[in-house]
C-alpha cells in the first residue's frame, strides 16, 4: 500500500510540474505571437520585434485559386518596411488588429496555435501558426490561414 501511495504522490507531482511547464510555454508562445505578429506585422510594429519572433525560414502558405502559394518572411518584412516608410503613423483605432487565442497545443519543442484576428470588432482571419522552441525561445515557423473577409 505504501508503494502505491508513493507512486500516486510522484505521479501527482510530475503531472503538476509538467502542467506548470506547459502553461509557461503557452504564455511564451502567446507573447511571441502578440509581439511579433499582431503588434509587429499587423499593427505596424518594429521590424526588430518581427525578426525576433519569426524564424528566418518561416513561410506563409496560402490557397489561392486552388494553388498553394508561399511567401517567405523576408518578403513579408520588406512589404512591412515599405508600408512603414509610406506611412509611419500607427493604425487608427478602427484599423488596429486584435487577437484571440482559442487554442495553443504544445508537445515538447513543437507547438501549434489557432488564433483569430479582429479589426473593428469583425473577425478577419483565422490563422494556424506552427512554432518550434529554439535555444533563443519560441519562434513562428509557418502559417496557414482562412480569410473571413468578403471577396
Amino acid at each position: 500500500m505504501k508503494t502505491f501511495s508513493l507512486f500516486l504522490m510522484i505521479t501527482f507531482l510530475m503531472t503538476g510540474l509538467l502542467s506548470a511547464q506547459d502553461n509557461k510555454d503557452k504564455e511564451a508562445i502567446q507573447s511571441v505571437i502578440q509581439k511579433a505578429y499582431v503588434d509587429g506585422l499587423q499593427n505596424k510594429g518594429p521590424v526588430a520585434d518581427i525578426e525576433e519572433g519569426f524564424h528566418p525560414g518561416f513561410e506563409l502558405l496560402g490557397n489561392r485559386n486552388n494553388e498553394l502559394t508561399k511567401w517567405p518572411i523576408y518578403s513579408w518584412v520588406q512589404y512591412h518596411e515599405k508600408k512603414l516608410a509610406e506611412d509611419p503613423a500607427p493604425p487608427t483605432a478602427d484599423k488596429v488588429v486584435s487577437c484571440k487565442f482559442p487554442m495553443i497545443d504544445v508537445t515538447g519543442d513543437a507547438a501549434i496555435a489557432k488564433i483569430e484576428l479582429y479589426r473593428d470588432g469583425e473577425k478577419i482571419y483565422t490563422d494556424y501558426l506552427s512554432l518550434y522552441k529554439f535555444d533563443e525561445g519560441w519562434r513562428i515557423v509557418s502559417k496557414i490561414y482562412f480569410s473571413h473577409q468578403k471577396k
